[in-house]
């Protein structure tokens, strides 16, 4: 009975996996502690058996959907899932300047799977011309919120500040001129 009360309840992604190579992962353990639990149902009793290991972020779904691995209705659930996360889940390509921590990846994904999509998974990717911010691509969009691109579209601004030539600051200081002390 319980089996079939996780059937109808939709599984839930932990904030740890972030990319497609920890879906990736966590298949492979999944895979790993059905394999062992077939093997083990056919074994001659006082054989010893070694169980696989199993990472955190494989402890905290498994915890988080409250799936029993005894359960073979819950581990061929959770597999499909995890599968169907893998082939189908939408993906954010997102390029930094520079390596973002395990930490700002995960309050990442907590704020995009709130905001966006609940198994979105992130591609990130290393552009360090960006100089700082972050370009973000999807399947049919493209957003660049790098200090390269504000550089570009203030160009001339910058290059008139640089030279001394700011029209607007000669039109502010006329305008300071006119106006009474």
């Amino acid at each position: 009975m319980a089996a079939e009360s996780n059937k109808s309840v939709k599984l839930q992604l932990p904030d740890g996996v972030v990319t497609r190579a920890d879906v990736g992962r966590l298949l492979r353990e999944a895979e790993a502690v059905d394999n062992f639990l077939r093997q083990a149902a056919i074994r001659q009793p006082g054989t010893s058996l070694q169980l696989p290991k199993s990472s955190k972020l494989f402890d905290e779904i498994i915890a988080m959907n409250k799936l029993n691995m005894l359960q073979e209705t819950d581990r061929r659930h959770l597999y499909q899932f995890l599968k169907a996360i893998q082939s189908t889940a939408p993906i954010l390509h997102i390029g930094f300047s520079a390596d973002p921590s395990s930490l700002f990846q995960q309050r990442l994904i907590t704020w995009i799977r709130q905001k966006i999509h609940p198994f979105v998974l992130l591609q990130i990717g290393l552009q360090p011309n960006i100089g700082a911010g972050c370009v973000v691509r999807t399947t049919n969009k493209y957003f660049d919120f790098s200090l390269r691109n504000k550089f570009g579209e203030k160009q001339s601004l910058l290059i008139s500040k640089l030279r001394g030539t700011d029209s607007e600051s000669e039109i502010a200081t006329t305008q300071d001129e006119k106006e009474p002390a």
